[in-house]
């Protein structure tokens, strides 16, 4: 399958990095040293809080009302917990993006290697997503949590 991103600085953008909103969201959001990512930040604090976690939909909501994908990924497990309010309220279908072996009737992707080991302890994993989502595969906003060095 093939996922097509545009550029976050290619987007129009209402909502700054460092504005308000994101001083906001980033408020309830605990940050820590994690596989050796120096600030690695955890968003369960922004879904203990509705308003927070609200308020991190509705921005993206409003940074990809715009942007022209057919739908909405999200990778496991965190992206699961962002994606699907992102595609509803943008009306789009939510594919999930699951490593191999966790999706009945999957297609599987090519290995790429972590920053960090894993649970396979090569630090080597494998994407795959549901046969029936390829239909809806031409151009996705991938959604995840947390992007340490883009290694994934």
């Amino acid at each position: 399958f093939r996922i097509h991103l545009k550029m976050a600085a290619l987007i129009e953008k209402e909502y700054l990095p460092d504005g308000p909103e994101a001083k906001a969201i980033a408020s309830v959001i605990p940050y820590y040293p994690f596989h050796g990512v120096d600030r690695f930040y955890d968003i369960s604090g922004m879904t203990h809080s509705p308003e927070a976690f609200q308020l991190c939909i509705d921005v993206f909501v409003r940074r990809y009302s715009t942007l022209d994908v057919d739908a909405i990924a999200g990778l496991d497990a965190r992206g699961f917990i962002l994606g699907p309010p992102i595609a509803l309220a943008l009306k789009k279908p939510f594919v999930m993006i699951r490593k191999s072996g966790k999706l009945p009737n999957a297609v599987t992707g090519s290995q790429y290697h972590k920053e960090y080991v894993g649970d396979n302890k090569t630090g080597g994993d494998e994407l795959c997503i549901s046969r029936t989502a390829q239909s809806v595969c031409h151009r996705v906003l991938v959604i995840d949590d947390l992007v340490a060095t883009g290694v994934t």
